[in-house]
């Protein structure tokens, strides 16, 4: 009897294993903030959210059901957040222009449910949960020189004080996407997130603060 429970116990694991893979996968992530505040005034001078650069590196487990349907989670360390351009011509300095770039380093946490089109060709959807790395700032200045570089310091520290204290360190939203398996275990892969998280800590007048992000990689998963 003890044998015919082993026997069907490493069967059953057997099984499993044979349907579970393993990946890395890394690439380029295009994000943005968006905010119901349509156009940011900032004491005469106007601002506007812009797209930020950043990349993504992580690693994943599928789980295949059958034939068409699998189970994915991942975990990723990806560099999001945004741009905002504020120009100053509003205070008499027509051509000047203000670069605040907020860089948010998250540990994202995607899970999904995977529907293959074609052996090679697979769509998923599914939540996301991301979590603060840390949150860094850089400002640029352009149309003018700067004479003083500390000052630039000095915004640089306020405006990561500010993410620090007045925003949520954790968000949530949904994701749609689709991978295609290049050769053997290379896959590329390419997917949009929606940001569902009023991402500010405590409001004023209903003000709000979400973030969406857009990603194209590749990955290998081992066989």
């Amino acid at each position: 009897m003890k044998k015919i429970l082993l026997a069907s116990a490493i069967a059953l694991f057997a099984g499993l294993n044979a349907q579970t893979t393993f990946g890395v996968k890394a690439g380029y992530a295009l994000s943005t903030l968006n905010s119901n505040e349509t156009n940011l005034e900032f004491e005469g001078t106007g601002g506007s959210f812009k797209s930020k650069s950043g990349f993504y590196i992580g690693a994943l487990v599928e789980h295949k059901l059958n034939n068409k349907f699998a189970l994915q989670g991942e975990v990723e360390y990806a560099n999001l957040g945004g741009k905002l351009d504020i120009s100053m011509s509003g205070l008499g300095l027509p051509g000047v222009k203000i670069i605040e770039k907020m860089h948010f380093n998250r540990i994202v946490i995607p899970v999904s449910a995977r529907y293959y089109a074609m052996p090679e060709l697979a769509v998923y959807g599914g939540p996301y949960v991301s979590f603060k790395a840390s949150n860094k700032a850089k400002i640029e200045v352009s149309g003018a020189v700067v004479s003083d570089p500390a000052a630039l310091s000095e915004g640089e520290r306020q405006l990561e004080n500010y993410f620090d204290n007045s925003l949520k360190s954790t968000d949530f939203g949904l994701f749609l996407g689709a991978d295609y398996k290049v050769y053997k275990g290379l896959f590329l892969d390419a997917r949009y997130s929606f940001g569902l998280t009023n991402m500010i800590k405590n409001p004023v007048n209903g003000e709000k603060l979400k973030m969406n992000f857009f990603q194209i990689g590749v990955g290998y998963k081992f066989k």
